[in-house]
């Protein structure tokens, strides 16, 4: 079953995937750097293809404030500690009473995983609880809604039917979001996996990389990917994980989107509709690899406490 989907996805793709074309599915997975704040400026220029974002948070963030045409996807990150706490629904009512267009949300980023991961580390249930208490109220706002984040292992996949059957029918998601990091073959088999699981909903790539390869690989990874992704009419939208610079990479410097010194790499430019760079990412200027990492676990920690 798993080279069938493998060979049906490289069945689709053309033979010269050197440079990937437009689409208006992609977005931007928001990392912030305080240390180059120049850097925000990147992914809502003019010239960028992206038409929508997502902070891990449910407030969009200031530096985009003023962006028209990239639309905040708010995402409740974790589970709040109080049973009562409505804080995630009114935020969001409050942003569309503001004039803000939110016609999408996510939920539970990595429930399976721990936080030392970036994940949320929320048992089924209590998400089941949270998820018919804040966030199917946004239905009927017209807002349609994600399905926790799980991680692409097979602990997702039972936590999220765990999740399904603690909802007792009173989760109404819209669509799927998927975490992968690993190979094409990978990605392509556990997309198969979650749409035969899953058939009637649409999908959503929300983070995903194929970490510690070179260069050329990784290069191949995303080309392909974004290609497989762009014909697939039931992926309709998705987010690639390297919006930071290579020296703080945590999926390594070559999977990132800009370089050491916050140039764009062929990546990042082809990510944004653009043409190859040139410009060969590092992880020199800085020691600290796992940098990346720990700013996700600091935002874990900062949603789940908010």
């Amino acid at each position: 079953m798993r080279s069938t989907i493998i060979l049906g996805a490289l069945a689709i793709l053309s033979p010269a995937f050197s440079q990937v074309t437009r689409s208006s599915k992609r977005g931007l997975v928001y990392v912030p750097n305080a240390n180059y704040p120049q850097d925000n400026n990147i992914w809502d220029a003019p010239s960028s293809d992206l038409t929508w974002y997502y902070n891990y948070g449910p407030e969009p963030s200031p530096t985009f404030s003023n962006a028209t045409d990239f639309q905040f996807v708010p995402m409740l990150f974790g589970a709040p500690n109080d049973t009562t706490d409505t804080s995630f629904l009114t935020s969001v009512k409050s942003q569309i009473s503001g004039g803000a267009n939110i016609s999408y949300v996510l939920t539970f980023n990595e429930p399976d995983g721990t936080s030392a991961t970036g994940g949320s580390d929320v048992p089924s249930e209590l998400a089941a609880e949270t998820w018919i208490r804040e966030v199917e109220p946004l239905k009927a706002q017209g807002v349609k809604l994600g399905a926790p984040a799980v991680t692409g292992a097979q602990t997702g996949f039972t936590w999220l039917q765990q999740f399904f059957t603690a909802c007792a029918g009173n989760c109404s998601a819209d669509f799927i979001p998927i975490h992968w990091y690993g190979d094409f073959g990978g990605l392509a088999s556990h997309i198969g996996q979650v749409r035969a699981a899953y058939p009637n909903m649409s999908i959503w790539i929300t983070e995903y990389a194929d970490p510690g390869v070179n260069l050329t690989d990784s290069q191949s990874f995303f080309n392909m990917s974004s290609q497989y992704f762009d014909r697939i009419d039931y992926i309709t939208r998705y987010s690639y994980f390297g919006s930071f610079r290579s020296s703080v990479s945590n999926v390594g410097p070559d999977a990132a989107m800009l370089t050491q010194n916050g140039q764009l790499t062929d990546i990042g430019s082809w990510y944004l509709g653009g043409s190859a760079t040139g410009f060969v990412p590092s992880a020199a200027s800085r020691t600290a690899a796992t940098a990346g990492s720990s700013m996700l676990v600091l935002l874990a920690t900062f949603w789940c406490l908010s």
